[in-house]
């Protein structure tokens, strides 16, 4: 697809296409999930539907991790009634994957009130998940009335500043960011130029070859600035990565899966375990949506990503908990 003609697709609930222009394809929202993969620099992606098609082994890599995002434990409203289930029902996903993951990345709103039992609550489920270790990054509602002092005493250990920090799995780096802070007008998501020094001098030494994982809350490009969809600073940060092959960006937030190609960079928002959002621009603001009680499971989901070395991009599947 050239560039110049490329569109992002993106689905309402009820199945409906819209078309803008300016992005690689592949947004799933009806619960169909997607299996997305960049071969050339190429972005392809699948209905989950079809992965019968796909050889489990030949897709595996050299490291599989799951994102999983917006678990907001304590979250009791019309639009779901049992987080606890429906995180329980993704730990069970997570057992069931054919490849099993190394480790776990929770992109952020573990909890909904920043309350000590809901963190607690999410703790207790995870040690069910087959991969031992967690990493975590915050959302908004976890650093509710004390600028995420509770959210780093029990994850922040090792880590700099508000909770940023990196680490390296099987040749890959990991750059977890924060950007809960602070947020701008509108709600917009905002890293500051500490934890942008920082990560300048975090990737200076490594190589172009390096494959790159960022993983934040917020999108760090523009969804949808106008419901705080997007991090005001982020074109920085993604300045220091030009010199890398293959970046890629995992983050939650949105509560429903879209991806954008721009240049080496593929962006990727993951469902949420809770709820989902409208899409962008299709109601007057965002917020927990509520659909059909046997429609919820087909709206949330985890996203399983698996890295080859040699591969110029990340194999990322997203599957939904029904």
């Amino acid at each position: 697809m050239d560039r110049k003609t490329s569109k992002k697709i993106m689905h309402d609930h009820n199945g409906d296409g819209i078309d803008r222009r300016g992005f690689l394809e592949c947004m799933a929202w009806a619960g169909t999930g997607a299996f997305c993969v960049m071969q050339g620099g190429v972005l392809k992606s699948f209905s989950m539907s079809r992965l019968g098609d796909f050889d489990a082994k030949k897709m595996a890599g050299e490291l599989s991790f799951v994102q999983i995002s917006d678990s907001h434990m304590g979250f009791n409203k019309p639009a779901n009634p049992d987080v606890t289930g429906t995180l329980k029902a993704a730990v069970d996903k997570i057992n069931g994957l054919s490849t099993p993951p190394e480790f776990l990345l929770h992109t952020g709103d573990i909890s909904h009130l920043s309350k000590p039992e809901e963190f607690d609550t999410v703790d207790q489920i995870l040690k069910g998940a087959s991969a031992k270790d967690v990493f975590f990054v915050p959302g908004e509602h976890d650093v509710l009335n004390d600028d995420g002092k509770q959210y780093l005493d029990r994850y922040g250990k090792n880590t700099k500043g508000a909770g940023w920090y990196s680490f390296d799995q099987k040749g890959v780096h990991f750059i977890g960011l924060v950007n809960v802070l602070n947020l701008k007008a509108g709600g917009l998501g905002t890293l500051g130029s500490e934890q942008l020094a920082w990560m300048e001098d975090d990737v200076k030494h490594l190589k172009s070859s390096t494959p790159i994982v960022v993983f934040a809350h917020i999108p760090l490009w523009s969804v949808y600035p106008d419901w705080g969809w997007g991090t005001q600073d982020s074109a920085e940060a993604l300045g220091y990565l030009k010199k890398f092959g293959s970046v890629t960006v995992l983050n939650g937030h949105i509560h429903q899966t879209m991806q954008k190609v721009e240049g080496n960079v593929t962006f990727h928002t993951a469902m949420s375990t809770a709820f989902p959002q409208p899409a962008p621009g299709s109601a007057p603001s965002p917020g927990p949506m509520k659909v059909p009680d046997d429609q919820l499971r087909k709206v949330l989901g985890i996203t399983d990503v698996n890295y080859t070395r040699g591969k110029h991009a990340l194999a990322v599947v997203d599957s939904t908990l029904a």
